[in-house]
């Protein structure tokens, strides 16, 4: 029951035009109230994500080369 209680009734009849409006209005407001990361901090994590990447991609690619050695071994 609260939740009906909250809601912002007005007379006016809703259309679709004031329901786009109203969007983009609170779309702008919910844009300003962002807090983006610092660069340093985006370049830490660029970092950290490319060093973990490559990493991964090593391990995967040594172990599918000893699985292909091992099936090349066992079929033989």
């Amino acid at each position: 029951m609260a939740a009906h209680d909250s809601v912002n009734k007005s007379n006016k009849p809703v259309t679709s035009g004031n329901r786009i409006i109203s969007f983009f209005k609170e779309l702008k407001a919910e844009f300003k109230r962002i807090t983006w990361a610092s660069k340093e901090d985006v370049k830490k994590a660029l970092a950290t994500v490319m060093t973990f990447c490559l990493i991964y991609v090593v391990i995967v690619g040594l172990l599918d080369y000893g699985f292909k050695s091992l099936v090349g071994v066992i079929f033989k």
